[in-house]
Order: C-alpha cells, then sequence, then structure tokens
C-alpha cells in the first residue's frame, strides 16, 4: 500500500508537466502564427485542449505565458536552470584550451539559435504592441551579453588565446557573431543550413580569438 500512495504524487506531477508543456507549445505555435496581440488566452487552451481556468491557474495572465514560452524555447527544456549553470555551458568553458571552448561555445549557441530563430521576429512585434511585454525581462543587463562575455573571460585567459584581444573585445566578437539576427539572415533568408552557419561561425571567430595551429 505504501509504494502505491508513493507513485500517486509522480504521476500527478509527470500529468501536471506534461499539461504545462502542451500549454506552452500551443501558445508558442499561436503567437507564431497569429500573433501576440491577437491571441488569446481561450485560443490557447482550445489548443492544448484544457479549459482556459487551467492556464489561468498555472501562469496568470497572458504576459507570464508569453515569458515562459520565451524562457523555456531559449532553454530548451522548463527546468529552472540559467543557461551558465547548463552542463554545456559549463564544459565549455571548462574546456582546456581556447579553441576546444570556442568549438563548445559555438556549438551550444547554435543549439540555442536553433530554437530562438522561429520566435525572433514574433517577440519584436509582441513588445511593439504591448510595451509591458519589454519589461517582462530585466533592462538593466542583456542576459545574452552576461552569457558571452562571461565565456569571453575565461577564453582570453586560456594559453592559446589570441594575444591582445580583450575580454571586452572577445565578448563583443561573440555577441556579434552568434546573434539571432545574424543566424537568421544566413539560415533563414540566404537558406544556409545550419550545420553550415555553425561551421562558419566557428571558423570566423578561431582566427580573431585563437592563436593559429
Amino acid at each position: 500500500m505504501t509504494s502505491v500512495k508513493g507513485r500517486a504524487p509522480n504521476r500527478r506531477t509527470a500529468k501536471a508537466r506534461e499539461t504545462r508543456t502542451r500549454m506552452l507549445d500551443a501558445a508558442r505555435e499561436l503567437f507564431i502564427a497569429n500573433g501576440y496581440g491577437v491571441t488569446t488566452l481561450a485560443d490557447v487552451a482550445a489548443a492544448a485542449g484544457v479549459a482556459v481556468q487551467t492556464i489561468y491557474f498555472t501562469f496568470g495572465n497572458k504576459r507570464s505565458l508569453f515569458k515562459e514560452m520565451v524562457d523555456v524555447t531559449i532553454a530548451g527544456d522548463d527546468e529552472p536552470v540559467a543557461t551558465m549553470d547548463r552542463q554545456w555551458y559549463r564544459d565549455a568553458l571548462a574546456a582546456p584550451t581556447a579553441v576546444a571552448q570556442l568549438r563548445a561555445q559555438v556549438a551550444g549557441a547554435r543549439g540555442v539559435l536553433d530554437r530562438v530563430a522561429p520566435i525572433v521576429k514574433m517577440v519584436t512585434l509582441a513588445a511593439a504592441a504591448d510595451p509591458d511585454i519589454a519589461d517582462l525581462w530585466p533592462r538593466d543587463a542583456d542576459p545574452r551579453y552576461t552569457v558571452l562575455s562571461t565565456a569571453a573571460r575565461a577564453l582570453v585567459a586560456k594559453p592559446d588565446a589570441r594575444p591582445g584581444v580583450s575580454e571586452a573585445e572577445a565578448a563583443d566578437l561573440l555577441y556579434a557573431i552568434l546573434s539571432p539576427e545574424l543566424y537568421l539572415l544566413f539560415v533563414r533568408e540566404r537558406e544556409w543550413s545550419p550545420d553550415r552557419y555553425e561551421k562558419w561561425a566557428f571558423d570566423t571567430l578561431r582566427p580573431q580569438l585563437c592563436v593559429e595551429d
């Protein structure tokens, strides 16, 4: 009897998580297809197969649902783990050489960009339609720059880092080359494959940040 009771909360937790994921997936599809302003919570509820009260109970309001959808899309899952605490990022910074770190950094960034690219335009339009959307994320710091400047600090300290390249310059290069805008330009507009973009980004950054072999 004890084991049966012990499993029940796990089943309920798994069910709640599955429902949450379904709501976020439905919200992402509708926001991309129809825009933030037009999409209602009732639309999301219908697409997810839940009562609209379930969305209110889980997320509170449409802005909170939107923020959660964006954050989960960037992270790749709904685990409450910041990018700089993600294993791929920690492994990249722990790499013994600048070249190895850069290769891992570009690969990890490409994974994020693959997920983020479809929502970039939608997020921009949502912020234009609802000024309060921009307030959902801190204005005093750019999270993406924080992630990449921390990576730059680790990279320039490695033995094969290019001499004379400062932490600030390395951060700016990573910030520009690994940007959603540039990714979209190549992959969506110029129809490069994501693999080709990743190789180009690494090949472009390597001579600027690392000592040539």
